[in-house]
């Protein structure tokens, strides 16, 4: 004989050769023979055991028990103490139900959207995202949802939820904002044979989610390919000097050439240009060649230009000084002082006229 203590809120399963005999609560028992004893915590899930059939037939253990049995395409919400728990699948789920600890919601997964029944806080807790699909669309977004690759409808901003079953869900997102688009590299021959690599970019907006997204495939990569062609057709019609005085005119002339086949796409074209155009290493060198030789002609004209000026100033004064002897005398005085100011001493002798003799001096 052997004493049994049953803890509070605990049961003790006595086996005897492996069959259930007794089930007890909280208590003190008294044992005979050579029993086997398995204690459970009753605030913890039932653990499934190999004999669990047999284990059921005992009659004052079902009584003990919560049993929950999943069913293929459903879902349940375990919830203890009121708080959710977790979600579980298809299986069997045993539970002590005498402590009222835990409840339970069992949902049908078979459908597409989740019921608004399961709270938007819960649907991200614990293992929930194993049975769930969730997708947002943004402030400046609009959403494209696919069914079983059809299309249904176009999803506003906010937070969509779809069970995870069979049914194929697909969610585009489509950032409907005005947007950028760099094509660069573009390696193009110009029509007197130079090879120029141009960078191009483009201002475009979604103007038609429909035709953009659902009556086309790849809407962008066909932008590209449209605008491409154009910039490809227009630079290779020019010459590159004619190129390099009319980029804006191509620009322009690409941006109207164009707008009807990407509104077809669905797509507004806003704005459109050449950022650079990049030059092979010889044509380079060539063009910087021609603009030294043209700074060098800019500066010899412009000397030219200033030694002709001062040319026709000095005849001007010539021409005053000849025919004004005051003006000469004082254009010789100015002078006189300029060497005047180089000269440390002059010795001048008799009485003569001493203007006279500092002209003879510096003559």
């Amino acid at each position: 004989m052997k004493k049994l203590q049953v803890k509070t809120n605990h049961v003790a399963l006595v086996f005897n050769q492996g069959e259930l005999q007794k089930v007890h609560s909280a208590g003190q028992y008294w044992l005979w023979g050579n029993k086997e004893v398995v204690e459970y915590n009753k605030a913890e899930l039932f653990p499934m055991r190999r004999d669990m059939d047999a284990l059921l037939k005992n009659e004052q253990l079902v009584e003990m028990l919560e049993i929950v049995d999943v069913m293929d395409n459903e879902v349940v919400l375990v919830y203890k103490n009121k708080i959710f728990h977790t979600a579980v699948a298809a299986g069997r789920y045993i539970y002590w139900k005498d402590n009222g600890i835990y409840s339970f919601e069992r949902y049908q997964t078979t459908t597409l959207e989740v019921p608004v029944a399961i709270a938007r806080n819960i649907r991200t807790k614990g293992n929930m995202l194993n049975f769930l699909r969730m997708y947002t669309v943004g402030a400046n977004e609009k959403g494209l949802l696919f069914v079983d690759e059809q299309f249904q409808g176009v999803l506003n901003a906010g937070d969509y939820c779809y069970w995870k079953n069979e049914i194929k869900v697909q969610v585009l997102v489509v950032d409907v904002r005005q947007q950028t688009m760099d094509m660069n590299g573009q390696e193009i021959l110009t029509k007197d044979k130079v090879q120029l690599r141009i960078n191009f970019n483009i201002v475009y907006q979604v103007r038609d989610l429909l035709i953009a997204y659902v009556a086309n495939k790849e809407v962008e990569k066909q932008m590209y390919n449209v605008v491409q062609l154009m910039l490809r057709q227009k630079v290779g019609r020019l010459s590159f000097d004619e190129l390099m005085e009319n980029k804006e005119n191509v620009s322009q002339a690409i941006l109207e050439d164009v707008q009807a086949e990407l509104v077809a796409l669905g797509i507004d074209l806003k704005a459109c240009g050449i950022k650079d155009i990049i030059l092979p290493g010889d044509i380079r060198e060539i063009m910087n060649q021609v603009l030294i030789a043209e700074k060098k002609a800019q500066a010899n004209m412009i000397t030219r230009r200033e030694e002709t000026a001062a040319t026709r100033s000095l005849l001007n004064t010539a021409k005053l000084m000849e025919e004004n002897d005051m003006l000469m005398r004082l254009k010789e005085m100015e002078y006189m002082e300029k060497i005047a100011d180089k000269v440390g001493e002059i010795s001048l002798s008799g009485g003569g006229n001493v203007l006279k003799q500092l002209k003879e001096v510096f003559g």
